[in-house]
Order: C-alpha cells, then sequence, then structure tokens
C-alpha cells in the first residue's frame, strides 16, 4: 500500500507541475528523470515498516540560503527561457548539491547558451561549491551573462556577493552602488540592495579606521568594476 501512495504522489506531482505550473514540454523528460531518481533512492534507504523515531533536524551549513535563491529567482525570469532547469537546479542546490546542480546548469546552457539566467545560477552554484570563494569559472559565468543581457541584474549583484564574501570589499562596492544608480525604483531586491550596501560601507569605513592606526599600512585598492560586452 505505501508504494501505491508513493507512485500516486509522484504522479501528482509530476501532473501539477506540467499542468498546473505550465512547466515547458521539454522539461517533461528531466522531471520525470529527477522523480524517478528519488523514488530509486527511497527503494534503496526507505523502510516504511519500521517505527518512527523523530530527532531534532541537524542545521547543514551547505544548505543553500532560501533568501538568496529568492533573489535571484525575481532577477531573473526576464532574461532567459531555461525555467524548467532551474527548478531542478534550485532543488538540488537547497540541499547543498552545488556541484550536481553546476552539471545540471552546464548541460541547460549546451542547449540554450545564449540564456542569462542560466549563467547566473551556474556562477552561484560554482561559489557555493568552492564554499564562498569566486574561482575564474564562477567570474566568467558572472561575466557572461552580464555580455549576454547588460541590463541584467543577477551578475552583479552576486559577483559582488561571492567578492564581498571573499573579502575584496571595494571591488564588491563598486558594482553594487553601480547596480543601485540604474535599478527602477519599484525594483524588488532594490531595498535589500540598500541595506547590503549600508553594511558593506560600515564594513570599509571599519577598514579605512583600522589601517588609519598601523604605521605603513597600505591604502584601500581602488574599486574596480566588470566590463560589460
Amino acid at each position: 500500500m505505501t508504494w501505491v501512495l508513493i507512485l500516486l504522489s509522484a504522479v501528482v506531482a509530476f501532473g501539477i507541475m506540467a499542468f498546473l505550473l505550465k512547466l515547458p514540454r521539454s522539461g517533461w523528460e528531466i522531471t520525470g528523470a529527477a522523480l524517478l531518481f528519488g523514488i530509486s533512492g527511497y527503494a534503496l534507504q526507505g523502510h516504511p515498516g519500521q517505527a518512527g523515531a523523530p530527532q531534532a533536524p541537524v542545521e547543514n551549513a551547505r544548505l543553500a540560503d532560501q533568501t538568496l535563491l529568492k533573489q535571484r529567482q525575481q532577477m531573473g525570469a526576464a532574461f532567459g527561457q531555461g525555467q524548467s532547469w532551474m527548478v531542478l537546479a534550485d532543488a538540488l542546490t537547497r540541499q547543498g548539491q552545488y556541484g550536481a546542480a553546476a552539471d545540471v546548469l552546464r548541460s541547460a546552457i549546451a542547449k540554450s547558451p545564449k540564456d542569462a539566467d542560466l549563467w547566473v545560477a551556474l556562477g552561484n552554484a560554482l561559489v557555493g561549491h568552492t564554499d564562498g570563494v569566486i574561482t575564474p569559472a564562477a567570474q566568467f559565468a558572472f561575466q557572461k551573462a552580464a555580455n549576454i543581457a547588460p541590463d541584467h541584474p543577477g551578475p552583479p549583484f552576486f559577483m559582488g556577493l561571492a567578492l564581498a564574501q571573499t573579502g575584496r570589499l571595494a571591488e564588491a562596492r563598486a558594482l553594487w552602488a553601480e547596480l543601485l544608480t540604474r535599478s527602477p525604483a519599484d525594483a524588488p531586491y532594490r531595498a535589500d540592495l540598500q541595506e547590503r550596501l549600508s553594511r558593506l560601507d560600515s564594513m570599509l569605513a571599519e577598514q579605512a579606521q583600522m589601517q588609519g592606526g598601523m604605521p605603513g599600512a597600505p591604502a584601500a585598492p581602488p574599486a574596480a568594476r566588470p566590463t560589460q560586452q
């Protein structure tokens, strides 16, 4: 009886995504494969006959920041057509499987190389895979998205975030300040961007104050900005 319920749940979930949420037909195959993969994993590791033993949840530090996922979704959607791939990539990201998400996004980009949203998501997945370090591959992904869609807010926002996480505060501020300048007044991400920029300014001020009290301390590096072609 348990397996019947599981299979029915999978069918219902697929039906909701395909018909109610209007999942593109091109994404049906990969969505069905993801559901079957989940069922297979339960078949190998699940034990429905055993009594339950509830435990307090253990926090996984590698799980994706839900706020940032929502932020990326708000900044995207209008710059590409790869949403069916993004659904699977976001699901993997929420589980901390950044490498697997990057692989999915690479496959999607091979089919839709001009989709700026996919390139932004790939950059985020690569940064997550290296625990916040912005690698040349991640930087290339963000720059590629900026080249495809110069008005896309995602590349400067998330590249700035990665730079800030690695201590490159001046570079991050330059990106965010420029993004804020060209952002519409009603942009859903504007208030969050202003708050982050304010916190970054406070950190830069503290950094300058500390350097000012150290003899021979180097000056703060000049602000940098990504090129857009």
